[in-house]
């Protein structure tokens, strides 16, 4: 699959794997490949961000993904869904910090223990992510996988990466014709 990257794809894969390892993460998380789009408006998926009005937004957007890390991967829709059955997600990350320490619910990158610093695996999130914008090409009729396909396939979920940025009015219905309207050249 690597081989059927763009320039930029592989750009944006290279960008998520150095926010891993400054992160201390094992491996590459879902929001990894998120993150490297805000900081490339010259990309196709880039550029979407901005006519959405998200990189205006970044601050927020980082920290609803930092937000769901801390309560293990359960998103704000999620939190609020158990609010409904009088589960307080809030009260219950609170509680285990302060038995456990700052983090202890921390969504696990769903790697395996053993690592090397030098390779970073992808999480079982950021694989599905991956896979999925393999599929976004093929329902585009094109041979390789670009920026786009990666921006593409992160909103269309599940997981909270997709929920994020529906939060933030970017499902991927709205990327995909934020997309059409730019430059497709990623």
């Amino acid at each position: 699959m690597f081989q059927k990257l763009t320039a930029n794809a592989r750009t944006v894969l290279r960008a998520a794997s150095e926010r891993s390892a400054q992160a201390g993460s094992p491996g590459i998380r879902a929001e990894y490949l998120l993150l490297p789009l805000f900081d490339r408006p010259d990309f196709a998926a880039g550029a979407a961000l901005v006519t959405l009005g998200l990189t205006a937004r970044r601050g927020s957007v980082e920290q609803a993904l930092a937000d769901a890390a801390r309560r293990g991967g359960l998103s704000q829709t999620d939190a609020e869904a158990l609010a409904g059955f009088g589960i307080d997600v809030s009260a219950v990350v609170e509680q285990a910090e302060r038995a456990h320490g700052e983090g202890a619910l921390a969504a696990s990158d769903g790697t395996k223990d053993r690592w090397r610093p030098e390779y970073r695996a992808f999480s079982e999130e950021a694989r599905k992510v991956l896979a999925r914008a393999v599929q976004e090409a093929k329902e585009q009729g094109e041979k390789q996988i670009g920026d786009r396909h990666l921006l593409l396939a992160l909103a269309a979920g599940p997981g909270v990466v997709a929920d994020v940025l529906a939060e933030h009015g970017a499902g991927h219905a709205d990327i995909r014709r934020a997309l059409a309207r730019g430059d497709r050249a990623a």
